[in-house]
């Protein structure tokens, strides 16, 4: 079975599937900020991805959530797809105690999304407030960025500087 993505759409969905889906579009809409997306079968494995990347032409992030042992510190840990995850060298770089991954009913109450779906547009989310968002520095400096718009069936691609200069302004992103 083929893994369906449309073509690419410069348009919200007509449908919000969330309630941060919607704040998305409404946040991109109030800041000017153009997208292209495209809709897809639910894309939750790397070679989903790669589906995907391949249609919107810049390579989809992979987004972690994380938190300390004691669950009052969590992280929105963006990384480029290829790149696997070290606790050890996350944690040096941030020069915290070490972290794991955070259950997915913390992902749900602190970023409005399910599993399979976590964005760093979830930096709007109002119960995301207090959440540290860290990106890695070969990200924030390419031109394009591409993940999902909260919502494992939609992905969309910008600008990179829109992302950071507009998107998430005033909020306080982390490179490492």
């Amino acid at each position: 079975m083929e893994f369906y993505v449309s073509d690419l759409i410069a348009t919200p969905p007509e449908q919000f599937e969330t309630p941060l889906q919607q704040l998305v579009y409404e946040t991109f809409a109030s800041t000017g900020i153009p997208f292209e997306r495209v809709d897809t079968d639910p894309g939750l494995t790397m070679e989903d991805c790669a589906h995907i990347s391949a249609r919107i032409g810049v390579d989809i992030v992979k987004t972690i959530f994380l938190c300390n042992r004691q669950q009052t510190e969590f992280y929105l840990y963006v990384t480029s797809h290829d790149k696997p995850f070290v606790t050890r060298e996350f944690c040096s770089a941030l020069e915290i105690p070490r972290v794991s991954f955070a259950s997915a009913d913390q992902l749900w109450e602190r970023t409005g999304v399910r599993v399979g779906a976590t964005t760093i547009l979830s930096g709007v989310w109002p119960a995301c407030a207090g959440v540290h968002l860290v990106m890695d520095a070969s990200l924030a400096a390419s031109e394009w960025f591409a993940c999902t718009d909260g919502t494992p069936t939609c992905f969309v691609k910008l600008r990179t500087r829109d992302l950071l200069e507009r998107y998430l302004h005033g909020l306080e992103v982390r490179l490492i």
